[in-house]
């Protein structure tokens, strides 16, 4: 992936910023993403260590990654999946820059657009526009957290897997079983029983 252009996934980012603040200008927008850093990273390379503090917001260009924490036991427990358009991240520690409990781990060849900390404390205070981009991202890892709150508390297995192939069936052949297993909570001989039955059915 190394031959990449490096002007793709800063426009990819900037269009990002774009659809959700479409009050931006030129020069807002220019001021930010002259900023940012494109960086490359291979599969299963780790972009954040638990007990690190994150210093940077890293906007998924093309890849996937994982965050994932390791139990008591010593196995690690996936919590979410992160594609292409979405921002790795553990946004709560991240936003109180304290050290975060969680990994985050590339599953794919992955390219990143990293925006400094420090860059989006600024951009916050010296263009309002800014505060909406912070604002809807914050909104938007609430809700995610929210809802895999309640998809353990209202849902069984066999309807978390059903939601999580309605919306992300494109995930399906770029996951292996035991990562999928465990974001269900479930050991992987039951997410293979729990698949056969659909098929059959």
């Amino acid at each position: 992936m190394s031959n990449y252009n490096i002007s793709k996934p800063i426009e990819a980012y900037s269009n990002a910023l774009k659809k959700v603040c479409p009050d931006l200008n030129t020069n807002e927008l220019n001021f930010h993403t002259n900023k940012v850093k494109v960086i490359e990273l291979e599969a299963k390379k780790n972009y954040l260590i638990a007990g690190e503090i994150q210093k940077s917001l890293g906007f998924v260009y093309k890849g996937l990654l994982r965050i994932f924490y390791i139990d008591k036991s010593g196995e690690e427990i996936t919590i979410t999946f992160i594609k292409e358009n979405f921002y790795a991240a553990d946004y709560s520690a991240f936003i109180e820059q304290k050290p975060s409990k969680y990994y985050i781990q590339t599953i794919e060849p992955c390219l990143l657009v990293n925006i400094p900390y420090h860059l989006i404390q600024e951009s916050y205070s010296k263009y309002k526009s800014f505060e909406k981009f912070g604002r809807l991202i914050a909104e938007k890892h609430l809700n995610a957290r929210q809802n895999r709150i309640e998809s353990f508390l209202f849902e069984n297995a066999e309807q978390r897997y059903l939601n999580f192939i309605s919306h992300n069936k494109e995930l399906l052949n770029r996951i292996s079983l035991t990562h999928l297993s465990s974001f269900l909570g479930i050991k992987r001989q039951t997410l293979t029983r729990i698949r056969k039955v659909l098929a059959t059915s």
